[in-house]
């Protein structure tokens, strides 16, 4: 099919969930009647950059608070995930999980999209405070090498990768054209992006310490009640060359936007998982670096959904571009949104991808 000819998609942020819908976008029936730009600020190879969530995430599937719609995402996300462990980009990762309560297999909501679930014995040692637990697989990925895989293949089926900084949405719009479509996955940008500006979006800070801990091999995370979402202890084996890295958490401190180490949290975090998994005190054990990020948050969920957009648009505050763009008159374009996963955009975002392409296909 020509160039001329295709619907062009242009995709606002580089992070999992856009890069994911890129993908669902340019594979299977259908994908020949697309061209797809990605447009950021911050690219999949700008691991050390703030300014955007996925690098920084725990990139594991690890069980949150149940929602019928995300649970369809997560379970899609999951046998995904787990059919890719054979190309070494999925670690396929023996878990325990420990509850305050003595309801195991009733809190465990999500046992039908783990492997090889079951309680723990009644004769198990449990962690201290603990009641009971669980046993199970599951799956991680390295942020870093997991977005530059999902590039490397966009790049090879002819995606473009457009470097830039975008305040509002007719800078979106004018790249798409006459007849485009915008993919708005700009994450917390959707709070200050112009023409968006949704202000249920907020962060939730996540200090994090990655180590080399060759004997930590399994995710371990407690449960507590009452929940107590400022501290909580994890810890997450990953694939790498060699094996033996691992991701200890964390905190969970809504509408923080400090993105500065504290290393008295940092003490603490360490501290907690060296109480429940003694590998991290053997000799073995170093610390590689302190990472906090932006978990991108949105009051009610996250927002999935098409929206038609008169643009440009205009106004006094809007950034006037371009002549032609400013005396151009608006016309609708489909821009579907797709950002607010907060901590879970690793884990449902096969599942979110797939409806977001799903509601862009039907809304053509």
């Amino acid at each position: 099919m020509a160039e001329a000819t295709k619907t062009h998609v242009v995709i606002l942020g580089a992070g999992v969930i856009g890069l994911t819908i890129a993908h669902v976008l340019t594979e299977g029936e259908g994908a020949e009647r697309f061209k797809v730009t990605i447009v950021a600020r911050d690219m999949p190879e700008d691991l050390s950059s703030q300014g955007f969530a996925s690098p920084w995430a725990g990139a594991n599937w690890s069980p949150m608070q149940y929602d019928e719609r995300l649970h369809q995402w997560e379970k899609h996300t999951f046998d995904k995930l787990w059919d890719l462990i054979p190309t070494g980009q999925v670690l396929k990762l023996p878990s325990k999980i420990f509850f305050e309560t003595d309801d195991a297999e009733g809190a465990a909501w999500w046992k039908d999209i783990v492997r090889d679930f079951h309680v723990l014995p009644a004769e198990f040692a449990l962690p201290a405070n603990t009641k009971c637990g669980v046993q199970f697989h599951t799956v991680s990925v390295d942020p870093g090498r997991y977005l530059l895989s999902l590039k490397s293949t966009l790049v090879r089926r002819g995606v473009e990768f457009k470097k830039q900084r975008v305040v509002s949405l007719n800078e979106v719009g004018a790249i798409a054209g006459i007849g485009g479509i915008v993919v708005n996955a700009s994450s917390l940008g959707a709070r200050s992006l112009i023409g968006v500006e949704d202000t249920k979006m907020y962060p939730i800070r996540g200090q994090t310490i990655a180590a080399y801990a060759p004997n930590a091999k399994e995710f371990i995370t407690v449960i507590p009640n009452p929940p107590k979402p400022s501290d909580v202890m994890y810890l997450i084996p990953r694939p790498s060359s060699p094996p033996g890295m691992v991701l200890i958490g964390g905190t969970f401190e809504a509408n923080n936007w400090d993105t500065s180490v504290d290393f008295a949290t940092a003490k603490g975090i360490l501290n907690r998982a060296k109480a429940l998994v003694p590998a991290l005190a053997e000799p073995e054990t170093r610390i590689l670096s302190h990472n906090v990020g932006l978990r991108p948050a949105r009051e009610g969920g996250p927002r999935v959904e098409a929206e038609f957009v008169e643009l440009p648009s205009k106004g006094e505050l809007v950034p006037r571009l371009t002549e032609v763009a400013d005396n151009s008159e608006p016309k609708k374009m489909l821009v579907v949104h797709a950002y607010g996963f907060g901590p879970a955009g690793y884990q449902q975002s096969w599942g979110a991808a797939e409806e977001a392409v799903r509601i862009l296909k039907a809304n053509l």
